[in-house]
């Protein structure tokens, strides 16, 4: 089986590396990260965090225009997925929330507060790492998922448009199931959930099927939604003692895709005020499916907090210089580091 290659990058500019972290349970544990910084002094940091059943390389259309902008760009793969390790436990979204504090804090030394984005499983990390951490956070942009705790999480997760949300609870049968059968499975979500039929080739697919091929990936992501009920209540609790969050907050649906009527619904439970962007010409993968409408709503809320940039004169680069040693290596084994 081919090993297909990264998109290209500008090498002068990016990075792509594993950090080895300690949670405060004292877990170690790996956590591969791309980072891009501007060619001048940075305006701030954006954090990215991607979906399922996706990495970090979802984002390869949106790192260098941000970073372009004038920002520091760290688009991790979380915890059980990608190139990083894949534990047996830790996917409550507070410990995944907190496992990118530290890389950014400890490992990376960002002191700063953060712009954190979230797609799909990432935006409920991301949700977990404002409330988590508020006072490092300077904003907060999430969407593409019902948020475990609110009215509509409870609503959705049991129609068949997300089966998936109890399949995946299913104690190891799922496993079995998806064993072999990892492309077909992978495959299935872009197909139902993508609107721009052009925005996963078959080289994007097969990167995310290799990745989810590697030894403990299905089962890591699994786990991932195991912790869903748990999220919850977490979620639930957190506002009914502290109230509503008040991080500046935008919330990112596409419009093509089943999410996009009850942003500004779920938004009002969790927010004490949050703005609503709904993404033309997208359904559930918006950085893949109209990233130019991405990187401008992004900018366009960071500038509106008061912060330094032009939107109007941002050079929009698609695509990405050459680097060589910017890839994916599915063959490396996580069996020994958790």
């Amino acid at each position: 089986m081919s090993v297909p290659q990264q998109p290209v990058i500008n090498s002068s500019q990016r990075r792509q590396r594993i950090a080895t972290i300690t949670t405060t349970a004292n877990e170690q544990i790996r956590i591969n990260y791309i980072e891009s910084r501007p060619s001048t002094p940075a305006k701030g940091t954006i954090l990215l965090i991607h979906g399922f059943p996706q990495t970090s390389y979802q984002f390869r259309h949106v790192i260098t225009p941000l970073s372009e902008a004038g920002y520091r760009v760290i688009a991790p793969d979380y915890r059980g997925a990608g190139q990083s390790s894949k534990p047996a436990s830790g996917y409550e979204k507070t410990q995944m929330a907190e496992d990118l504090h530290i890389l950014l804090q400890d490992h990376l030394g960002i002191k700063e507060k953060v712009h954190v984005l979230g797609h799909d499983i990432g935006g409920m990390i991301a949700f977990a790492y404002a409330t988590r951490y508020p006072s490092g956070v300077a904003s907060l942009i999430w969407g593409e998922c019902p948020l475990p705790g609110t009215t509509l999480y409870e609503e959705v997760k049991t129609l068949p448009d997300v089966f998936h949300f109890i399949f995946h609870r299913v104690p190891d049968l799922p496993e079995f199931l998806i064993a072999g059968k990892e492309r077909e499975y992978v495959k299935h979500f872009f197909d139902k959930q993508t609107f721009n039929s052009g925005a996963i080739s078959a080289s994007d697919l097969e990167h995310y099927v290799l990745a989810y091929q590697q030894p403990g990936a299905i089962r890591a992501g699994l786990e991932v939604y195991r912790a869903f009920e748990k999220d919850a209540k977490r979620n639930r609790g957190w506002v009914k003692e502290n109230g509503k969050s008040s991080v500046p907050t935008l919330v990112m649906m596409g419009k093509e895709f089943l999410l996009a009527a009850h942003g500004t619904g779920m938004a009002s439970e969790l927010h004490e005020d949050a703005e609503m962007l709904v993404v033309e010409e997208s359904g559930h993968y918006i950085a893949e499916e109209n990233p130019t409408a991405l990187v401008k709503g992004v900018l366009k809320f960071v500038v509106s907090l008061g912060k330094p940039g032009v939107v109007d004169k941002l050079q929009l680069a698609m695509s990405w210089q050459a680097q060589p040693n910017f890839r994916f290596e599915p063959k490396q084994s996580y069996a020994t580091v958790g």
